[in-house]
Order: C-alpha cells, then structure tokens, then sequence
C-alpha cells in the first residue's frame, strides 16, 4: 500500500499535536501550582528572610552567583551553601571579603552590619530548605 503524506494529514497532524501539548503543558501548570505550597515552605518566610532577599536582590549577588540553578556562574552556587556551611562561615566570609588571595576571584566588600548578615544568613537557610526534587541530580560517583 503507497500511501502519500497529504497536506490534509500534515494540518491534522499539526493541529492534533498542537492541542496534545497544550494540554499536557496545562496539566503540567496545574500539577506545578497545586503542589508547589507543599514544597517551598512559604510559612517559613519571615520577615528576616524578606529582608535577607531584599539584600541579595539590592546587592546584586545573582550577578555573580547562582541560587537553585538561576543566576552567573562567576562564583558558587548558594542553593545549599548553609546546609554545607553554616550561618556562622557565611557571616564571616562575607565579612571577610575581599580576601585579596593572589590569583582568586574577589568577592566586593557591601559592609553589610550584624542585622543584615543574619537577614541574608536566614535566607540562604530558607532557601535550603526548598524541596527541588533532588533538582539538580547528583553526579558524584
């Protein structure tokens, strides 16, 4: 049997596939806004935490750094970087900047004062706390 491809099927085609995906991407919105309150821990945000991002924002830290995958990648990722490290090496790297090692990418001084270190500390610890799904997936052995 030789059949040829017309342009009637190649419109079905199209049109069956475009109504296809524009469901599954519906459903996919839907899934995603249904389910996310579960996995952002919005009550968590606290007023130090909105201040904490107000300063990541203002200081333009996305410019250089990445955040759950979103941002440069000039220096580390901080989706995790309390988890890793803590709030007290947070507090006192920031402080600490520019460190002046030959050779190493220096982070600016922002003389951010106790309040605000604790507020950009809470969070980067709220953002740890983000249920990604394991998004990234590890790749280490």
């Amino acid at each position: 049997m030789n059949e040829t491809f017309t342009k009637a099927m190649a419109r079905n085609m199209f049109y069956g596939g475009a109504v296809f995906f524009f469901l599954l991407f519906l459903a996919l919105t839907f899934d995603t806004v249904k389910n996310l309150p579960k996995r952002d821990h919005r009550e968590n945000i606290t007023e130090s935490v909105v201040r904490g991002k107000h300063i990541w924002e203002t200081r333009n830290c996305v410019g250089c750094h990445t955040i759950l995958g979103e941002g440069a990648y000039f220096a580390p990722e901080l989706g995790n970087v309390y988890k890793r490290r803590g709030g007290e090496f947070i507090k006192a790297w920031i402080a600490a900047q520019p460190t002046g090692i030959p050779g190493r990418r220096q982070m600016p001084q922002f003389h951010l004062n106790d309040q605000e270190l604790d507020d950009i500390v809470e969070f980067l610890k709220w953002t740890s706390e983000i249920d990604t799904n394991n998004w990234p997936p590890n790749i280490e052995g």
